[in-house]
């Protein structure tokens, strides 16, 4: 039991909150390259990713794994990106510490969803079994390309007009 639940509803929980976490950073993403903010959409992506990234550590577990520190390091990034829009409105320096540390933190889950997906559905198992095969690490590489571009587009197009009073 986890906080009450069997341990395969806490899993569902936790990845049902990812998955909403990757779908709405997507929809904010998609909006800093076209320089608008999504303000509901950034609080949902903001919350569930942390949520997801909380949850993670609640697994039982019995040492430090690579999807422990993924999670610090996703932490870190979202920790940036709330302070950043939040705290300090995007001012300055801000924006682009925000931008930066919400693609960060949006690869980190979509990067972690791919593992996972290398270790759950049966069509991909078999092409990666310990995945450090070609399969699971070009599907990685891309993702970081397609993020790296995405990130780097969004730090120059992202420049929304400040919110009205």
């Amino acid at each position: 039991m986890i906080l009450g639940m069997s341990i395969s509803t806490f899993t569902l929980v936790h990845t049902v909150l990812s998955l909403i976490g990757i779908a709405s950073g997507i929809v904010v993403l998609l909006g800093m390259l076209d320089a608008k903010r999504r303000g509901g959409w950034t609080m949902l992506f903001l919350a569930t990713t942390v949520l997801t990234c909380v949850s993670g550590f609640f697994f039982p577990r019995d040492h430090v794994l690579p999807s422990h520190i993924v999670g610090i390091i996703t932490l870190a990034a979202l920790a940036a990106a709330i302070l950043a829009i939040y705290a300090y409105r995007l001012a300055g320096s801000w924006r682009w510490i925000y931008v930066i540390g919400a693609v960060v933190a949006l690869y980190l889950n979509v990067f972690v969803g791919v593992v996972q997906a290398f270790l759950k559905l049966p069509f991909l198992q078999p092409l990666a079994p310990t995945q450090s095969e070609p399969p699971f690490l070009i599907a990685q590489l891309v993702v970081m390309a397609i993020f790296i571009v995405l990130g780097f587009l969004a730090v120059r197009r992202f420049h929304p007009r400040p919110p009205r009073a």
